[in-house]
């Protein structure tokens, strides 16, 4: 990655963004990155800064308790001799116990440090250096460069010079560093967890790292900005190089740490000066665009053409829900549907007839109640006109019977003499 970015000049800026001349790029920038070899390294380095701790050697065992034995109806465990108190008869030294020991205590003779092979730091460092000089690895780690002039950044030696936090920042403002600085500032905040009361209350993001080649004053200008972290190019630390064993911290170069690069790690055709017998690692690949190895000719010329006529695996169908399937294994399969099929259209068509003979059934039975039903309706309204009109013959009779009679009354009242 770092070789297909590489450039052969690498531009020095001065102290006010000036550029006031080149450099020729270290071999190192080209070395494979190979970030799995860095965690390692880094993992196990980390380790070698820790502290021995441990329980007290007699926790637990601080008690003459002993075994009560079988045959009492109780645990084995140890018991605490005596009586008249509560704590006579309890369980002790047992990790279940209450005052118990713990299990499987730390010891301070455990392996607490990790011896780690030197080819393998160096390894580790080349590739940290060399993935500091890929932008968009950088990025990726959550630096922010957009502003930057070029990368990998070296500025003049007049950096080594400064004593002043004052110019510092005038310096990281005017090559438009500030911004990553300012992103470290943003993220300060109050750690979560106990280590607030153990003087590590405050934690913060990562900031740019500057690597010098002789320290003139430039550590204690830029040690009270946050996050900027500065370091000597002889005792480059993976650490610092790469937090947390991720690879693309923002380092910014002295013009004279540059140039020590190639005198420390080699360039293939030279060794290293400082380091004796060792020279860069060769990376296990020449390109690593892959696209473009598969397109090259001597791949390409080697290779076998493509199979046209290939026969792919197909799935096993199966013949019981599957009728084609069935049809190969017993070709009457097709007959026996067929029949089937005929088979219970003709009891469909069967009972379609029978459902329209009920129904038309069903309609001449209520047709022919209705008729029955309006028939007698008609009889009795006939029947009841005829009691009406002897009724009404009756009344006009008795009527006329009563006018005659009251007549009749009226006729021999008159024709009796008065006395």
């Amino acid at each position: 990655m770092a070789s297909a970015l590489a450039r052969p000049l690498v531009t020095i800026l001065d102290e006010k963004n000036v550029p006031s001349g080149s450099i020729p790029m270290p071999a190192v920038f080209k070395a494979p990155i190979r970030p799995d070899i860095v965690n390692f390294v880094h993992q196990n380095m980390s380790k070698n800064s820790r502290q021995p701790y441990a329980v007290n050697v007699d926790a637990g065992h601080q008690t003459s308790a002993e075994s009560w034995g079988t045959g009492r109806a109780v645990a084995r465990i140890p018991r605490v001799r005596g009586g008249g108190t509560h704590r006579s008869g309890q369980g002790a030294f047992g990790n279940m116990c209450r005052g118990g020991r713990m299990f499987a205590p730390n010891k301070t003779y455990r392996r607490w440090h990790r011896k780690i092979n030197v080819n393998q730091k160096r390894y580790a460092v080349c590739s940290a250096i060399a993935a500091s000089g890929v932008p968009s690895l950088v990025m990726s780690k959550g630096h922010v460069i957009g502003e930057t002039a070029e990368f990998p950044m070296v500025v003049s030696d007049k950096v080594q010079e400064y004593d002043k936090t004052k110019q510092a920042v005038i310096f990281l403002r005017r090559l438009k560093i500030w911004n990553d600085v300012a992103k470290v500032y943003k993220s300060r905040r109050n750690r979560a967890g106990v280590g607030k009361m153990r003087n590590r209350r405050r934690v913060q993001r990562k900031g740019p790292l500057i690597v010098y080649s002789k320290d003139q004053g430039l550590s204690r200008a830029f040690r009270n900005i946050p996050g900027v972290e500065t370091l000597d190019v002889n005792k480059l630390n993976l650490l610092k190089l790469a937090p947390g064993g991720h690879v693309g911290r923002f380092v910014i170069w002295t013009e004279s740490a540059f140039k020590e690069l190639d005198k420390l790690y080699g360039t293939w055709r030279k060794g290293s000066e400082s380091k004796k017998g060792y020279n860069l690692p060769m990376p296990k690949m020449a390109s690593t665009d892959l696209s473009r190895l598969l397109r090259s000719d001597e791949i390409q010329g080697v290779i076998r053409a493509p199979i046209k006529s290939r026969t792919l695996s197909k799935t096993k169908l199966n013949p019981l829900t599957n009728h084609k399937a069935m049809s190969k294994l017993n070709p009457y399969a097709i007959v026996t549907k067929r029949t089937a099929v005929l088979k219970e259209e003709a009891v469909k068509q069967k009972a379609d007839k029978k459902r329209v003979l009920t129904l038309t059934r069903r309609k001449q039975m209520v047709d022919k109640a209705k008729k029955t039903l309006a028939d007698k309706a008609k009889k009795a309204d006939g029947r009841l006109k005829a009691r009406l009109e002897k009724f009404n013959k009756r009344a006009a009779k008795k009527k006329e019977i009563r006018k005659k009679n009251a007549i009749e009354a009226g006729k021999k009242k008159n024709s009796t003499p008065k006395k």
